[in-house]
């Protein structure tokens, strides 16, 4: 007899998480209604690749104004992230409140409760339905792979190992983006005809 799915809810939300990614349009809706502690804390985790407890864990004292550095609890892998322009932005106009970067509205560390209940809200707000905190990890995998960069460049960012982000990317992700068939026929076209790709 079939066991009852929901009787072990961990083992479904897992399998079942890995095909969800934030569109264009999911991160608009969002940014544009949630609240600025929240939104940081949104751009942290779609430009970093990183779990929701590392980074309301993470110091001021990781972020260097140019990379942010911090050692992964599960896989104690050490990831030092460029920072982006847009990340870079945020974080250098946040007031340092509080010992982490990620701080409440009240300008006191986050419990990871009350973190999520405030995601909760701001999803609902922004009508964002279906997609989690967790799949912003994915997102930047898939957004990494997008722009142009290798396995091994993604898996220093994010701490995944290298055929962990190769599942990701084969099973998953790259089979649904027609940009990355583009992109492949355009580098053929580049080299049959032995032209440069414009950048």
């Amino acid at each position: 007899m079939p066991g009852n799915p929901c009787e072990r809810p961990g083992r479904v939300y897992r399998s079942e998480r890995i095909d969800k990614i934030w569109s264009a349009d999911d991160e608009a809706a969002f940014l544009k209604v949630a609240p600025a502690h929240v939104g940081l804390a949104f751009m942290l985790a779609l430009w970093s690749g990183q779990r929701q407890g590392h980074l309301l864990r993470l110091p001021w004292s990781a972020y260097d104004g140019e990379t942010i550095h911090l050692r992964q609890g599960k896989t104690k892998a050490h990831v030092a992230i460029p920072v982006g322009t847009p990340l870079k932005a945020l974080l250098d106009s946040t007031k340092k409140t509080t010992v982490t970067i990620l701080a409440t509205s009240r300008k006191t560390a986050w419990t990871e409760g009350g973190f999520r209940a405030s995601w909760r809200t701001a999803c609902k707000k922004a009508c964002v339905e279906g997609l989690t905190f967790h799949d912003l990890r994915g997102t930047a995998v898939t957004r990494l792979s997008i722009a142009g960069s290798t396995v091994p460049e993604i898996a220093a960012i994010t701490g995944h190992k290298l055929k962990q982000v190769e599942a990701i990317l084969d099973a998953h992700y790259l089979s649904r983006d027609s940009a990355l068939g583009v992109s492949a026929i355009r580098k053929l076209e580049a080299h049959e005809t032995g032209t440069k790709i414009p950048n």
